[in-house]
């Protein structure tokens, strides 16, 4: 199957423009002999608008998200724990309704990861981002073993190349721990949690991952050895702003921002430390926010000392350089600061497949405009090679031939043995 991609309409020629790669060792072209490694750590699949629907329990299927309208005849959207939004009505044009209409089925991924250069694909739900939204632990977990069993039976033949993440709702912690043990058992490559156990606003009342009652999640993480994703949205409702403004308010402050807080409640409250070889990130969020977040938890660990605990062996930021990660679409702020800051290699790339914020099908030309800063091996392992070693991808021996991608698949090799 080959994919054709059309000539970018004229909201999308952007995407076309590129210094060049010139210099460049290897290159991100899928048509160069010399390409590098790539996994995108980001791709979204195109679950049936009736997984849940048809699969879920009937008690639940009324609370299902769906479409609701008003007196004046008004659709609104809504999701249990989102405010009602309304549906206007956009007509999808060129590159933007081929992105819409993308990756219904593994073959049609394969074909269409081809063309944009991409080895191997980590994947998160699309409609099922909304499987964690609502305040009923058991309802979300029951959401997440629908799609969960779904995505197995979908790309389970295709786990070496497109590896879907499993859903887990940890606000039902024992639930978790049931459903962690069955997916890992099944062959999932890694986890997603959401970003906050219990949907919804801040309140301190709420479980949160720093808490001492996640221990036993934590050891039934390190038992099974998956590493752990926090994906966007993933928290409370990314639809907090309305009217001016709104789908850039939401999209920065309440959708990318909120995914730190994950990663800091494991670096600064022990759960790192104690479980050092949990691996553990951030998907969608961007980069560029890593080094400022270090660098803020180090402060108040040092200056605010007389408060902290618990007391550390190292400071927080070891133990996210240690063991966590963040992934990327186009990021050169945070490509600028991976290497003073000593995260090239916590730094995952992607294309986020097939959303409107992501890099296909032109990914080459995005890579080219942000990373000829880096030299050739942290490119290698930014593209790559940093995903294969987290989540335990075989790596090509056609890649085998630079000393980089064969130490990391001597690597992935030894630690499977």
């Amino acid at each position: 199957m080959t994919t054709v991609i059309p000539e970018p309409d004229a909201q999308n020629v952007w995407r076309l423009e590129t210094p060049g790669n010139r210099g460049w060792v290897r290159s991100a072209r899928p048509d160069a002999d010399d390409k590098y490694f790539m996994v995108s750590a980001d791709g979204h699949v195109q679950e049936p608008s009736d997984l849940w629907a048809t699969r879920i329990e009937e008690r639940y299927r009324h609370r299902l998200p769906g479409v609701i309208v008003d007196a004046k005849g008004n659709k609104f959207q809504k999701t249990e724990g989102f405010r009602a939004t309304r549906m206007q009505s956009v007509q999808l044009e060129g590159h933007e309704l081929l992105r819409q209409r993308s990756g219904k089925t593994p073959q049609d991924r394969i074909a269409d990861l081809a063309v944009d250069g991409v080895d191997a694909e980590i994947l998160f739900p699309n409609k099922g981002l909304t499987i964690w939204a609502t305040p009923d632990a058991e309802f979300s977990q029951a959401m997440c073993r629908v799609y969960n069993d779904w995505a197995w039976e979908t790309f389970g033949d295709y786990n070496d190349r497109l590896a879907p993440m499993a859903c887990v709702a940890t606000a039902d912690i024992d639930g978790a721990i049931t459903e962690i043990q069955r997916c890992a058992a099944l062959g999932f490559k890694g986890l997603s949690l959401p970003c906050k156990p219990v949907f919804g606003p801040p309140n301190h009342e709420d479980l949160n991952y720093n808490l001492r009652e996640f221990e036993p999640l934590w050891d039934c993480i390190d038992d099974v050895g998956l590493p752990i994703t926090f994906h966007v949205s993933t928290g409370r409702d990314p639809r907090t702003a309305r009217s001016q403004g709104g789908a850039v308010i939401n999209y920065a402050v309440h959708s990318l921002a909120p995914t730190m807080e994950p990663l800091i409640n494991i670096c600064a409250s022990g759960v790192a430390e104690r479980h050092p070889d949990l691996r553990f990130g951030s998907i969608e969020a961007g980069i560029g926010w890593v080094a400022w977040a270090l660098e803020a938890m180090d402060e108040a660990y040092r200056k605010h000392h007389m408060w902290v605990k618990p007391k550390l062996d190292g400071l927080p930021s070891d133990y996210f350089r240690r063991q966590g990660f963040a992934s990327f679409q186009e990021d050169r702020p945070g490509l600028d600061l991976a290497r003073g800051h000593e995260l090239v290699d916590n730094f995952l790339w992607a294309n986020d497949y097939p959303h409107h914020e992501g890099s296909w099908p032109y990914s080459a030309q995005a890579i080219e405009r942000t990373m000829g800063d880096l030299d050739d091996g942290e490119r290698a392992r930014i593209l790559g090679l940093n995903a294969a070693r987290i989540f335990g991808f075989d790596i090509p021996d056609r890649y085998l031939g630079h000393a980089d991608a064969a130490e990391a698949a001597a690597g992935i090799a030894a630690a499977r043995s």
